[in-house]
C-alpha cells in the first residue's frame, strides 16, 4: 500500500541547485517542495535509502541567506520524462523552524500559481 500525499506539491519559478553538503557535489535540481519533501531531476541516478545532509541554495534576493541544509533521504527513483534524466523523491527528516519559514515563503513569492 502507499502512502497518500499529505501536502501538495509546490513547483517553483526556479529550478534550484541541491548539494550534497559533505562532498559539495550537485546533487540536481529542486522540480517541486513542500516542507516534507522534495523532488530533484538530474543527469545522475541518486543512491536509494540514504540520508543526506542537502543544501539548497537559496535565489538571490528573496533571502538575507544564501542556502539553507537540511536532512533528506532517498526514497525513490525514475526516469524523467526525458530520457537523459531522472527523478528522485526526498523524504525531509529534518527542518528546523527557520528553515521550514523559509520553504514557506519560497513557495509563497516565487511558487506558480494554478
Amino acid at each position: 500500500m502507499t502512502k497518500s500525499r499529505v501536502l501538495k506539491r509546490h513547483h517553483l519559478i526556479y529550478y534550484l541547485e541541491v548539494h550534497d553538503h559533505e562532498t559539495e557535489k550537485l546533487l540536481g535540481h529542486l522540480v517541486d517542495i513542500t516542507t516534507r519533501g522534495i523532488k530533484l531531476i538530474s543527469k545522475e541516478k541518486i543512491e536509494l535509502n540514504r540520508t543526506f545532509i542537502l543544501k539548497l541554495i537559496l535565489p538571490e534576493g528573496y533571502f538575507n541567506q544564501r542556502e539553507i541544509h537540511f536532512e533528506g533521504k532517498s526514497l525513490w527513483s525514475s526516469n524523467d520524462v526525458n530520457p537523459d534524466f531522472f527523478d528522485t523523491g526526498f523524504e525531509v527528516t529534518s527542518l528546523s523552524t527557520e528553515e521550514r519559514k523559509i520553504i514557506r515563503k519560497m513557495i509563497e513569492q516565487i511558487g506558480f500559481n494554478y
